[in-house]
């Protein structure tokens, strides 16, 4: 079952990058939680399933979950998207500390995009 999800959502970021031509390579979000420090203050893009969303007169924030891990994004436009909703998201990553086997970290978004 995981193998199959892995699989689904390599062939959504590669669709995503073939079809859509973003500007920016899918970054698995396990990748950004192994080596927070390498990607910190960095533009990175992820595509995944929205968990949790609220947002307020245009600011939002909410988790994604591309199979690999989940990320927390901020915005300051556009609100933030339903829960449930699949989304690509371009944007800053910061990390804000390390502690054993957890990370704190957030992507502040700058464009999001329809996988």
């Amino acid at each position: 079952m995981r193998k199959t999800r892995l699989a689904v959502a390599l062939v959504a970021m590669g669709l995503c990058a073939a079809v859509l031509g973003c500007n920016q390579s899918i970054t698995p979000i396990k990748t950004l939680l192994d080596d927070p420090s390498r990607f910190d203050h960095k533009t990175v893009a992820i595509v995944g399933n929205v968990k949790e969303s609220a947002g307020i007169l245009g600011y939002g924030g909410y988790r994604v979950d591309d199979g690999t891990g989940v990320i927390a994004v901020v915005t300051s436009s556009g609100g933030a998207p339903r829960t449930g909703a699949k989304v690509g998201v371009e944007g800053e990553f910061r990390s804000a500390y390390t502690i054993g086997s957890e990370s704190g970290v957030v992507l502040l978004e700058s464009k999001r995009f329809t996988p």
